[in-house]
């Protein structure tokens, strides 16, 4: 199973240099206009979708032809794609807190001296976490059914079907006259660690059954 992450990380090495240029770049339109917790946000997002990335340089060494030949089963090919997600988001998390607090201090959108906003930045650390694993986990398994092309087009829907749900849902509390109290969104995003670790077993089952249906 270590091997297998390994490889991934290795092979996405070669692509960090404009993933680290992109990141920079972000700093410069971002924080200024969203500030730093957008900024953080959007790290863990992008990091994330670099498992896009590992898909598409399987598919061009046609790698799991290759895997399944040694003492490898479909279920450990996608039990580490998923923990390589998840050192991904963990590494967009990390790197959207330092060079966010970074980039913050040079637009002057963040006082180092203020306990307050370093606690708010590291809970935002843990929400982008959160949030890049639970996009990340949506798209593993398109990625599994359709492979690494067909599927970046349709990741777009999937990005765009839970915010377009909350959005609903939101309007509909709002139709009816239920407020969404600051209690309740706070509770919220105190469960939210269960509610991504119940969702992201749930894709892994998904994508488990997908790949073991395929022949390879």
């Amino acid at each position: 199973m270590k091997s297998l992450i390994l490889k991934d990380i290795y092979n996405i090495l070669h692509n960090m240099r404009s993933m680290a240029v992109l990141l920079l770049f972000f700093i410069i339109f971002m924080i200024p206009q969203g500030g730093t917790a957008a900024y953080q946000v959007t790290c863990c997002l992008l990091c994330s979708m670099m498992i896009m990335t590992t898909f598409s340089f399987d598919n061009i060494s046609k790698w799991d032809k290759y895997a399944l030949v040694m003492p490898i089963t479909k279920k450990d090919l996608v039990t580490a794609k998923f923990l390589t997600l998840i050192i991904f988001s963990a590494f967009g998390a990390v790197t959207g807190f330092v060079l966010g607090i970074a980039g913050g201090v040079v637009f002057k959108s963040f006082h180092i001296n203020s306990p307050e906003e370093w606690i708010t930045l590291l809970a935002v650390a843990g929400i982008g976490m959160v949030i890049g694993i639970f996009f990340g986990s949506l798209v593993i398994p398109l990625l599994f059914k359709f492979g690494a092309e067909k599927a970046r087009m349709l990741s777009i829907a999937a990005f765009a079907a839970p915010a377009a749900i909350g959005m609903a849902l939101y309007k509909l509390l709002d139709m009816f006259g239920i407020p969404l109290s600051e209690k309740f969104i706070t509770n919220l995003l105190y469960l939210s660690p269960l509610l991504v670790i119940v969702w992201v077993y749930a894709m892994y089952l998904i994508s488990c059954h997908i790949f073991q249906k395929q022949d390879i």
